[in-house]
């Protein structure tokens, strides 16, 4: 699986519109415009480190990352949310400035038929980048689909305004518009960071996942089998699981072993890349209740 592919693609697509927006910016003067080229900038960079993130989670495990460099998305999905913060104080800046001091755009039209066509790219490429990151349980891919969407939905809000400045004549919606864009990307860049955050201090598998173990292992319990201390977290693509499958104490470490394979195969088939960690334990035994303890050993 190489998923630099699609960081490649966003890395062209924030060219492409950098360009274009900040065409759309020279020939009207709007500050709206200018904040859209902006948030394309921080594209740029967000798909630029998502890059070299992508490169490093990919590298397999050695003996210094036991469960390899999956984290490494992380990084990038906080590095992104940190930038729209900052795109976002320098709009917030420029509108004020806008705001006290109006000036009177110019060229709407074509600097609108240029801003759609770029709103046009960044669509379909978030699509695509949002497609992938589904297929690929990717964190850097999905943030990446999700800001280009974002932008998607800021630059509507900002081609509606521009229209309604060169209708209405009024000059101050056009910064007024910029800092509800502002308003906006705030929002998307902390969300990005406490997602960040989240996967950093290893928050579990998402409820969907959880669910699909809770279906495999309720089939083994028809069988007499039960389990306990399941604990999951999510590393970047990678889900990890980890639980105790209690048996009866008269089996033999070969079966018991042939059924740990057996339960780990079925919930790889369910959850795509996942790494299952399975420990086995005689039913009826009051030792193994106290791994249920998720403080045991800290």
């Amino acid at each position: 699986m190489n998923l630099t592919r699609y960081a490649w693609l966003s890395i062209a697509a924030a060219i492409v519109t950098i360009a274009m927006k900040s065409a759309a910016y020279f020939l009207t003067g709007s500050v709206g415009l200018l904040s859209d080229a902006l948030e394309s900038v921080v594209n740029l960079v967000a798909a630029v480190i998502a890059l070299a993130m992508l490169v490093l989670a990919a590298r397999p495990a050695d003996e210094d990352h036991a469960y390899g460099h999956t984290k490494a998305e992380y990084f990038s999905s906080g590095a992104e949310g940190a930038l729209i913060l900052a795109a976002a104080i320098s709009i917030c800046w420029t509108a004020i400035e806008r705001l006290l001091h109006p000036q009177e755009i110019e060229k709407v039209g074509l600097g609108l038929i240029i801003s759609v066509l770029a709103s046009g790219v960044n669509f379909w490429v978030a699509r695509v980048l949002l497609r992938a990151a589904k297929q690929y349980r990717s964190i850097t891919l999905e943030a990446d689909s999700r800001h280009l969407m974002t932008d998607v939905w800021t630059s509507g809000g900002v081609l509606v305004a521009v229209g309604a400045v060169a209708v209405t004549g009024w000059q101050k919606l056009d910064p007024i518009i910029a800092l509800g864009v502002a308003a906006n990307i705030i929002w998307s860049g902390v969300q990005l960071m406490k997602r960040s955050a989240h996967g950093l201090l290893d928050v579990g598998i998402s409820e969907e996942d959880r669910a699909a173990v809770d279906a495999v292992l309720e089939r083994y319990r028809t069988r007499g089998i039960e389990f306990h201390a399941l604990r999951t977290r999510q590393s970047g693509s990678r889900p990890f699981i980890a639980f105790h499958v209690l048996v009866p104490p008269e089996w033999t470490v070969v079966r018991g072993h042939d059924l740990l394979e057996e339960i780990e195969a079925d919930i790889g088939a369910a959850i795509p890349r996942a790494h299952v960690f399975t420990h086995l334990e005689p039913l009826g035994d009051a030792r193994s209740d106290e791994d249920v303890l998720l403080s045991r050993g800290l």
